[in-house]
């Protein structure tokens, strides 16, 4: 299943792949706010014209055409940048598209810290946590252009709405063709008895990198993806839980509310197991270059190596 090939950006899998999946179903329509040169949904507008709309700069009014649009059964997936998506537009969203849950897919691109330099205006930390309490919502984050893509067609075969967060930049090809991207399953990527790392896309890079270091230091971690953060995938994780009695979450998004906090609340209701977070520590971003934002923010493999090593020898 692991390649750990290459590098892909997100942002051009989930275009590739409205295009094909816009190809095979008429029925789908993106809506764009004036982002489209950035989430790279402008493809879909070349091959797709009249199935493009064109908004501007005006995300409210973008979801509730959308809304519409899906009552005369047209699957639209309106593109926007993360912090837009889960902030400006929330009100939009809970009533228009959540609470009749309709079937609309929205696609918060530029997720997270890593923004290219555009700042705290422009960064979403907070998306999760607004997305996951919307009642209806699936919330899905991919780790890999192979799971963007099985995302992209999942979401436009599920009836109701859908959050697709993604990232910026590229990442390494995590998963071969063999893999299955399937709504409320997570994914072991390597096991392990000493703790749990647990990561969602961007992060799960760095927890599978971050076992390699705990293994020359005699720690042998289980790593798990998570790529729906809605429904969560609750066996995999009371069973981690269980088999490593530890559990370190990762995710580029606050600790409040986000995969730390889902983990958190699953577990506090039936298995006990620390659960240590690692994240955005209730704060703002500023601008900075990608290495940079990580050193600082803590999202880092020598951080998550430095967290596990304490967790580990004070449980020991």
């Amino acid at each position: 299943m692991i390649l750990m090939n290459g590098a892909i950006a997100i942002r051009d899998a989930v275009a590739d792949a409205l295009v094909e999946v816009g190809s095979v179903n008429e029925e789908i329509v993106v809506l764009d706010a004036d982002l489209g040169s950035s989430t790279r949904v402008d493809r879909f507008e070349a091959v797709f014209p009249e199935r493009f709309f064109q908004m501007g700069i005006a995300e409210q009014n973008m979801v509730c055409v959308a809304a519409g649009l899906s009552t005369l059964g047209f699957i639209p997936f309106t593109s926007t940048f993360a912090c837009f998506a889960a902030k400006r537009v929330t009100d939009q969203i809970r009533v228009s598209i959540a609470q009749p849950r309709l079937n609309v897919k929205i696609m918060g691109a530029y997720a997270g810290l890593f923004t290219g330099k555009t700042g705290k205006t422009h960064q979403s930390v907070m998306d999760i946590a607004v997305m996951r309490a919307m009642p209806n919502m699936v919330v899905m984050e991919p780790a890999d252009a192979v799971e963007a893509k099985q995302m992209v067609k999942m979401a436009a075969e599920h009836d109701g709405p859908i959050y697709l967060r993604t990232t910026r930049d590229p990442l390494p090809v995590l998963f071969d063709s063999e893999y299955e991207f399937r709504i409320g399953s997570g994914v072991i990527l390597r096991e392990g008895k000493d703790v749990s790392l647990v990561g969602q896309g961007y992060t799960t890079h760095l927890v599978l990198e971050a076992s390699k270091f705990l293994e020359e230091e005699g720690i042998d971690a289980k790593v798990i993806h998570i790529p729906t953060l809605k429904p969560l995938d609750k066996d995999l994780i009371y069973q981690a839980a269980l088999d490593t009695g530890a559990i370190i979450t990762v995710e580029n998004h606050s600790i409040i509310g986000g995969l730390g906090s889902a983990v958190a609340e699953l577990l506090s209701e039936s298995i006990p197991a620390l659960v240590i977070r690692v994240g955005i520590m209730d704060t703002f971003g500023e601008s900075g270059s990608n290495k940079d934002l990580a050193a600082k923010y803590g999202l880092t493999v020598d951080n998550i190596v430095a967290k596990t090593l304490a967790v580990t020898r004070a449980t020991a």
